[in-house]
């Protein structure tokens, strides 16, 4: 596994307010050579709708005020899936019950982890 220090600055950006967040169960995904959507993917849960939506504007706030922009951001008034697309980093944002059911880290298995916290 990577050492988050040697993690890109973005990545290690969302992590960090993911943390501040209290989010649980972290996971960074490395997708270069697996798909053209992304570089990486950061998976992680919180533990209510509420809870969800505060890491999502976390993150949020932390890239923007770092010059990084969302191109895209999807679910955030519901809280059950938030999708954050930084073009290069996709961040996910579970409800514990709706990652469950979406198991994304095993439609990605062949993704390497760069990072796992739980």
């Amino acid at each position: 596994m990577t050492e988050r220090r040697t993690l890109p600055r973005e990545v290690a950006l969302a992590v960090g307010a993911i943390e501040d967040g209290k989010g649980t169960d972290v996971l960074v995904l490395d997708l270069r050579g697996l798909s053209d959507a992304a570089d990486y993917f950061v998976i992680a849960s919180g533990t209510s709708d509420a809870h969800v939506r505060g890491i999502a504007n976390k993150v949020l706030e932390q890239l923007e005020g770092a010059g990084v922009d969302a191109n895209h951001v999807e679910g955030l008034p519901s809280g059950r899936w938030v999708l954050l697309d930084f073009v290069d980093i996709v961040v996910h944002l579970f409800h514990p019950e709706t990652r469950a059911f979406y198991r994304l880290e095993r439609l990605w298995q062949d993704a390497p982890p760069l990072l796992s916290i739980a």
